[in-house]
């Protein structure tokens, strides 16, 4: 049987933020299916904990620590070099060496490349053998939004390099991958309008749900109960988007939630808060929980999860996460894209302060239209965001048969 080389900019494992997630059942699915090779960077030291987890299910594996002392080095050598500076600091000579060393000793003959900053990895090796490119979002166009909505500046002129050179990027990958895959048709037909005559190779893969996993009735601690009503946001605090959206929550859209709710708490729950993040700990009933061991407990708190997201690409695995759990949302229209689910039955939408006040305060007042939602998302998400029938494209795109004898355990 031929093998699998799986390239990642973040190691896959554990699935505990929105790449991690996909590209861990990703990784899952094709190691029951062949044998996989797996390169990949790590930006937590905490995560080399999980080696042994992912060297269980894979053949070879290489997990190259990111330095944060060799950021600036990295980023110095792409604007030298006139490269983008997600590609730069994603460059190492020792993972050029590793790969070459696989494909050399393995009968390789698909190589997936998770992310655009893993594109270079495989570029030259694709002759003779299949490729995909999981781009999951058009990170030329997030970069563009940025750039947006910055002052001018330094700080605009930055982010319009990096959507141009990204940009670029982008449209020659996928004249040499045989399929390029996004997180949802919306973020597919983005890309289709840039790849020109390779359109037809551009694929729409969503993400899953581990819905047995995030399940009301999982075996999981509860937390204590809270005094009043508990509004939930989560996600990784130190990704920008994320730290724009409970920002922006807490200035403009919190307040006025607690003019009528004067004992509601506003948890932000996720890993790495930024210093912005951190300052609303403590203020007008805002908690900052930092990294959870099981989201699953803060969720089922939850009386009403936000997804407040001004800034957004792809599928929200947050927006996902709180519907699996029965919980009612609040989200933006940014972070609704791509969802497929029906707003005022599943969850409801507002894109003004006042407004996404106002939804909160409904559903916190009428906890019989909150319940019944919730229950209505569960099973929106159950029957459309169930991972093993996304993830069959890659078995038809590589020709993979049955699976082996299982060989991996559930998350």
């Amino acid at each position: 049987m031929s093998d699998i080389l799986f390239l990642a900019h973040r190691i896959p494992y554990p699935p505990d933020k929105g790449d991690k997630i996909r590209s861990w059942h990703m990784l899952k699915h094709l190691a029951e299916r062949a044998t996989v090779h797996l390169g990949a960077f790590v930006d937590d030291p905490a995560d080399m904990a999980h080696a042994a987890k992912l060297r269980s299910i894979c053949g070879e594996v290489k997990l190259m620590p990111l330095k944060p002392s060799d950021r600036w080095k990295r980023a110095l050598r792409g604007l030298m070099g006139g490269d983008a500076l997600s590609l730069a600091l994603y460059y190492d000579p020792a993972m050029v060496k590793w790969v070459k060393q696989v494909l050399r000793q393995n009968r390789i003959t698909t190589i997936v490349a998770f992310s655009s900053q893993m594109a270079p990895y495989a570029l030259p090796h694709l002759g003779g053998r299949k490729g995909i490119m999981d781009f999951v979002d058009v990170d030329s166009e997030k970069w563009r939004q940025y750039a947006v909505e910055a002052r001018p500046g330094l700080r605009q002129v930055m982010y319009k390099r990096e959507a141009k050179l990204l940009r670029a990027l982008e449209k020659y990958a996928t004249h040499h991958f045989q399929a390029s895959l996004f997180v949802s048709e919306a973020e597919a037909a983005v890309f289709r309008k840039l790849a020109g005559s390779y359109a037809h190779t551009v694929k729409a893969m969503n993400n899953g749900v581990d819905y047995r996993y995030f399940d009301p009735a999982a075996g999981f601690a509860p937390l204590p109960a809270a005094t009043g009503p508990v509004i939930v946001f989560s996600g990784a605090m130190d990704y920008r988007p994320n730290i724009d959206a409970v920002s922006w929550f807490a200035e403009k859209i919190w307040p006025e939630v607690r003019k009528k709710h004067a004992g509601a708490t506003f948890k932000i729950v996720g890993s790495k808060p930024a210093p912005e993040v951190k300052r609303l700990d403590g203020k007008n009933g805002v908690v900052v929980t930092g990294r959870v061991e099981d989201m699953r407990p803060h969720l089922a708190a939850a009386d009403v999860c936000v997804a407040p997201l001004r800034i957004a690409r792809g599928i929200q695995n947050k927006v996902l996460e709180a519907m699996a759990m029965a919980r009612p949302v609040v989200a933006t229209a940014a972070a609704f894209e791509g969802i497929e689910a029906a707003p005022g039955e599943h969850l409801l939408l507002a894109d003004e302060p006042g407004a996404f006040a106002d939804r909160i305060d409904e559903l916190l007042r009428d906890t019989a239209r909150a319940q019944a939602m919730g229950a209505a998302a569960r099973a929106q998400v159950i029957a459309r965001y169930d991972w093993d029938a996304s993830l069959a494209m890659l078995d038809d795109i590589i020709g993979l048969k049955a699976p082996q004898p299982a060989l991996v355990s559930a998350q």
